[in-house]
């Protein structure tokens, strides 16, 4: 594939940039379409993002609804065959304020302003269309081989809610129409994957505009939540971990002390209690600081593993709120390690082969990044630093592969950061590991040493699910809600073929409740086949025992089974220990 570069160089394009140069191309085709169809349209940004491309846009007092996407796109594939040239020039400073200003681009005139003063400004045209970028782009506009308009949102011009709300047209680019095609059906299942869709069919979740971002969990939606809870204490506890609970509400002079209410404030609640400002808590951190700090320690304590499944809040932006996957409240599975320098290396192996059991349990495949120092940070740089080649030397003694995230570390802290992929192959920020100097020195954390003096421990942060709500959220759509039997909200149905084997089929129920197996009994006046594909399709239950008249007589029971859908005959002894055998073991 040719491209071409900002100095008029026409070269091939290295394979691993081939999709960033179509889907940038595809957006400047985007906003040429829009301003033959909208010539009053002033544009702001339009980059290829990792999943496609978009154009933040003004329409003056034209409001876009989905229902113009096909022609916006039919308008970019006019554009396409006329196969445009696509060539770049650069300009001064003055000459490019001239041309936008010429063009009404102010937004680029204003993007002008905040570049440096020496800064050579390229440009790229294709036909009548010209648009400030630094590119590489396409040579010519029919190299377009596959796209399509996906969806409007709004963006603030410059991610500034002071700003004015712009409108963001969304699509997709790849190479060719197989690669389209394979994307779109992918985004078909991840449809008929919504967590939401899902979680209202099956009653796990409700969320409600008394409530924008706080979830109710509903008791099968409990259900799973505990047996995940069940899950996590159990590792935990083999992992020698305490278990601690803190409040949620603390005062000020606390998250002044964390560092939190100069870092992130913006996303804290706030109240007013005895005339003092106290805090609803977004993070589990200070509180675990308090409970270290409200005894004496010596080196014989450390490492200290502290677990906390702790209910934070955090401020989110009404928009940017999606089921489960962002709200303002959410469990966050916590925990914080004292140690000692030396111990560095061992407990952070601990911590990834705890996060590593848990997403293998599920099948999850994860890859790493080392997040290092944001801007808005506090401590040392020799504490960064110190930090820092503690995660790099502890994954280089694991010899797990990782990708640098430059700038991307929590405030006081660099941090490991494992992106897990799902069944579609889309990857989630879950598990972290942050390696903290700047929380034990602003609370004066101390051990006794061997020789007797005092000296300060280090301190990991880390959660294996993150959020649990979020985590529910992706198994959801990870397994389409089929469960496996442990995790399942339902784990048997009970489906009385007719009144004549209801009696038999609730002496099968209370036998099932009994070993504490998670069932129900569906008593309702339906057909057989009704309650079958009702509890396979809606409810998704593991198993469900089908109890006709020949159960009744022979004292068994037939087992349909959801992943086969075979069925097959046993004793109901022979069925509870199939069951808590596959519940206990977590299969």
């Amino acid at each position: 594939m040719k491209i071409i570069y900002n100095n008029g160089t026409v070269a091939e394009c290295p394979e691993e940039d081939e999709l960033q140069v179509i889907r940038h191309s595809a957006a400047h085709i985007l906003a040429q379409a829009v301003k033959n169809l909208y010539p009053q349209a002033h544009f702001a940004y339009g980059p290829a993002t990792e999943k496609g491309f978009h154009y933040d846009i003004d329409l003056g007092d034209v409001k876009l609804s989905e229902e113009d996407l096909p022609a916006i796109e039919k308008e970019m594939q006019a554009i396409v065959k006329k196969n445009l040239p696509i060539k770049p020039f650069a300009l001064s400073r003055d000459e490019a304020v001239k041309l936008m200003q010429e063009r009404g681009e102010t937004y680029k005139v204003e993007h002008i302003g905040d570049l440096p003063e020496d800064a050579t400004l390229t440009f790229y045209q294709q036909g009548d269309y010209i648009d400030m970028c630094v590119g590489p782009h396409l040579c010519y506009t029919k190299a377009l081989k596959a796209f399509k308009l996906t969806a409007l949102s709004g963006a603030y011009w410059k991610n500034d809610k002071n700003n004015k709300m712009l409108t963001r047209i969304n699509g997709i680019a790849f190479r060719n129409q197989d690669e389209l095609q394979e994307y779109l059906k992918m985004m078909e299942e991840a449809e008929k994957r919504d967590h939401r869709k899902i979680g209202k069919e099956m009653g796990l979740f409700m969320l409600c505009e008394e409530g924008p971002g706080f979830p109710f969990f509903l008791p099968k939606g409990m259900a799973l939540k505990n047996a995940l809870i069940d899950y996590w204490r159990d590792i935990h506890y083999k992992a020698d971990y305490v278990e601690v609970s803190t409040p949620l509400i603390m005062n000020r002079h606390l998250w002044e002390t964390s560092g939190h209410w100069d870092h992130y404030k913006d996303n804290m609640y706030a109240t007013r209690i005895d005339d003092e400002d106290y805090c609803i808590k977004p993070m589990n951190c200070p509180g675990g600081v308090m409970v270290y700090r409200s005894q004496p320690h010596s080196y014989r304590d450390l490492p200290l593993r502290v677990g906390e499944l702790g209910l934070v809040h955090r401020h989110e932006l009404k928009g940017a709120l999606h089921g489960l996957f962002r709200v303002r409240c959410f469990t966050q599975d916590d925990a914080h390690i004292f140690m000692t320098r030396e111990q560095i290396p061992d407990e952070i192996a601990g911590v990834v082969h705890l996060i590593n059991q848990v997403y293998s349990k599920f099948g999850f495949e994860y890859f790493v990044e080392l997040s290092t120092r944001p801007e808005n940070s506090m401590g040392s740089d020799e504490d960064w630093e110190d930090a820092t080649n503690g995660l790099k030397t502890a994954l280089e003694k694991l010899g797990m592969p990782y990708i640098i995230n430059e700038g991307d570390g929590a405030f006081y802290g660099p941090k490991i950061d494992f992106h897990l992929k799902d069944c579609l192959g889309r990857t989630w920020q879950c598990g972290t590991i942050q390696l903290d100097f700047q929380m034990p020195l602003n609370f004066q954390l101390e051990y006794v040493d061997e020789d007797g003096s005092r000296k300060r421990p280090i301190m990991i942060h880390r959660v294996c699910f993150g959020s649990i709500e979020r985590f529910i959220g992706i198994l959801t759509e990870h397994f389409a809600g089929k469960f496996p039997t442990w995790l399942a909200p339902t784990q048997v149905k009970v489906l009385p073929v007719s009144d004549k084997s209801m009696d038999y089929a609730k002496q099968v129920y209370e036998a099932l409740r009994a070993k504490n197996i998670r069932c129900e009994l569906d008593s309702r006046n339906e057909k057989i086949g009704y309650k079958i594909r009702y509890a396979r399709q809606v409810d998704r239950v593991p198993y469900m025992l089908i109890i006709g008249e020949k159960e009744v007589a022979e004292g068994n029971v037939s087992v349909r089974d959801r992943d086969t859908d075979q069925t097959t005959v046993m004793s109901m002894d022979e069925f509870i220990a199939k069951v808590t055998k596959e519940i206990a073991e977590r299969a």
